[in-house]
């Protein structure tokens, strides 16, 4: 299988979730993936509800998600500190590149990237090129309609 070069921020999506230009850090320093999220509640039958939070300014995009929890696990953070965390399943899409992938829910409200994504993700499908950013993936269009736009449909 061929490797492919993505740099050190791209932008992902999440097709089974129609969340999609999450902006997202590639770490090789991390194990594992974490994905920045809100109202974290568990549900019955091993299921998890939980806001995935896209933007870092107002207005914030959001995407209420529902998802099967893979499994519970302690994490260490950044700083050190271990945490318990709720892990899930699903499918990325990185420019035109599927992969499943195992992701932690937590909260990165203070974090520039509201992704990591981490070893696990990457490997024997990924190349890192530090010296680049989105070589697979572009930032996500705005609305092509314009204010000027909205204001004459009303």
């Amino acid at each position: 299988m061929e490797q492919k070069i993505i740099g050190w921020a791209e932008y992902i999506d999440f097709p089974e979730w129609g969340v999609f230009g999450v902006k997202t850090k590639v770490d090789t320093g991390a194990r594992s993936s974490a994905l920045h999220v809100e109202d974290l509640e568990y549900q019955p039958h091993g299921r998890v509800r939980f806001d995935v939070i896209y933007s870092r300014k107002p207005p914030y995009r959001r995407k209420s998600v529902e998802a099967r929890v893979l499994k519970r696990s302690r994490v260490r953070s950044s700083n050190g500190e271990y945490n318990e965390r709720c892990f899930v399943r699903t499918t990325i899409r990185i420019g035109d590149v599927d992969r499943e992938i195992e992701l932690s829910l937590v909260s990165r409200e203070k974090m520039l990237f509201r992704m990591l994504l981490g070893r696990k993700a990457l490997e024997k499908q990924f190349l890192v090129n530090v010296n680049h950013r989105n070589l697979l993936s572009s930032r996500p269009r705005k609305s092509s309609e314009t204010k000027k736009d909205r204001k004459k449909s009303t």
